[in-house]
């Protein structure tokens, strides 16, 4: 059984910083590609940065120069840094991963989300 556990979020001020990471976890032969997506109140989830294979990495227009995403291959665990955060990030944000597991076909799996408010 594979299972995506995020840890970090949280509140914080406008412009502070969060850090959130996720680990994969059972039997995996391969992970092709792991991100972060998120999704605020009333609006549909929406990609926020991902790695694929190769490590190209994408970054929504709204996060970019401000979330740095990067990944641990060794550990199948991807981080997102947070800094410059503005009160329109705040969302549950939750990790996706790309995988194959032993004896199963690859698809995708979600974590459970962690909320990341940003609030004075």
């Amino acid at each position: 059984q594979v299972q995506l556990v995020e840890s970090g979020g949280g509140l914080v001020q406008p412009g502070g910083s969060l850090s959130l990471a996720c680990a994969a976890s059972g039997r995996i032969v391969s992970i092709y590609g792991m991100g972060w997506y998120r999704q605020a109140p009333g609006k549909q989830r929406e990609l926020v940065a991902d790695c694929r294979s190769g490590n190209t990495c994408t970054y929504a227009d709204s996060v970019k120069g401000r979330f740095t995403i990067s990944r641990d291959n060794a550990k199948n665990m991807v981080y997102l840094q947070m800094n410059s955060l503005k009160p329109e990030d705040t969302a549950v944000y939750y990790c996706n991963a790309d995988l194959k597991p032993v004896g199963y076909v690859r698809r995708e799996y979600w974590g459970q989300g962690t909320q990341v408010t940003v609030s004075s």
